[in-house]
């Protein structure tokens, strides 16, 4: 998986800006987004879901990875 946003220790709406790249770029390759807030982790899935992608979220302690596809 070589599309990895790395937006862990940065405040909103930075992490959704960099998501919002990623997607406009978007190849059919599964978005890979790694953040820190629950904050971002809903900021994100709501826009990804407004563009028609679905995201999938793991969480590893305080942690979480998105993985966005359509």
């Amino acid at each position: 998986m070589s599309n990895i946003v790395d937006a862990r220790g940065r405040s909103c709406p930075e992490p959704v800006v960099m998501t919002g790249q990623a997607v406009a770029a978007y190849n059919g390759e599964t978005i890979e987004v790694l953040v820190d807030s629950m904050v971002a982790v809903e900021n994100i899935k709501r826009f990804a879901g407004s563009k028609g992608f679905e995201v999938e979220v793991k969480e590893n302690d305080e942690e979480y990875s998105l993985l966005i596809k359509k």
